[in-house]
């Protein structure tokens, strides 16, 4: 089985939606629709920044009088130098802010960590929801042919195919979707979760895993389920990926 999981325009009342989010959702062609894509994907996190630091520089003078509109989120966010050189240069180059000091750029720092951590949490709460459909999230709940556990009562192997600039360009925007997927998973079940980097579209991806299911079905009479979420995300529970962890592996 495949499911193309286009989470992309899923919607909750119970997702964080800020005025951020509602003015950027204003400002695209598509209003209302791909809402939780404009929370976490890499095409609108730049822009949600610029959105914060801007309301922050008509409220206050700390930038001035400039709009700050920043693409490079990710190089702001990784600046480890003492004096933020880097954010610096981003800021006089790109964005013509010149001479700002260091706790202006430290501040700007923390809002672009603020807006990554968010998305990854949310990517990461979209991955534990398919995982708890399967009956993978520890908590005993399968849907139905499903199952979380392995013959030896060890949580089964789930392997997430991710695509996209923003996890594979980004080591931060990784750290925190792992952070998060152990503190909602727990230690057991996120070991047994594996993020693997694709680089196919998921359309492709779809065909092969489908070929290979049907391989499988008729030579072992298997049955295997495979989820795909669109773009940034796809699932795939492989076949080769089905037996137990093993103990002690991390």
């Amino acid at each position: 089985m495949v499911v193309n999981m286009e989470w992309g325009n899923f919607w909750s009342s119970h997702l964080p939606r800020t005025p951020y989010d509602l003015s950027l959702d204003d400002e695209t062609q598509n209003r209302n629709d791909q809402g939780f894509e404009k929370m976490i994907s890499g095409m609108y996190l730049g822009e949600i920044a610029r959105l914060v630091l801007h309301r922050m520089a008509q409220e206050s003078d700390v930038f001035g009088d400039a709009a700050v509109y920043t693409p490079f989120l990710a190089a702001i966010r990784e600046d480890d130098s003492t004096d933020l050189s880097e954010v610096r240069r981003i800021l006089q180059e790109h964005l013509k802010i010149p001479d700002a000091p260091l706790k202006t750029r430290r501040l700007i720092v923390k809002v672009c960590d603020i807006v990554t951590r968010r998305a990854a949490r949310l990517a990461a709460a979209g991955i534990a929801g398919i995982l708890k459909k399967l009956g993978r999230d520890g908590s005993g709940a399968a849907m139905s042919g499903g199952g979380g556990r392995g013959t030896r009562g060890q949580p089964r192997r789930t392997a997430v195919a991710i695509e996209g600039g923003l996890y594979q360009g980004y080591p931060v925007f990784r750290e925190y979707l792992d952070e998060a997927m152990l503190e909602i998973l727990g230690e057991e079940v996120a070991r047994s979760v594996t993020l693997r980097v694709t680089e196919d579209g998921s359309g492709v991806g779809a065909a092969l895993l489908a070929a290979v299911h049907s391989s499988n079905r008729q030579q072992q009479g298997a049955k295997s389920s495979f989820f795909l979420p669109p773009r940034l995300f796809r699932f795939s529970v492989e076949q080769e990926l089905e037996q137990p962890v093993p103990e002690g592996e991390a």
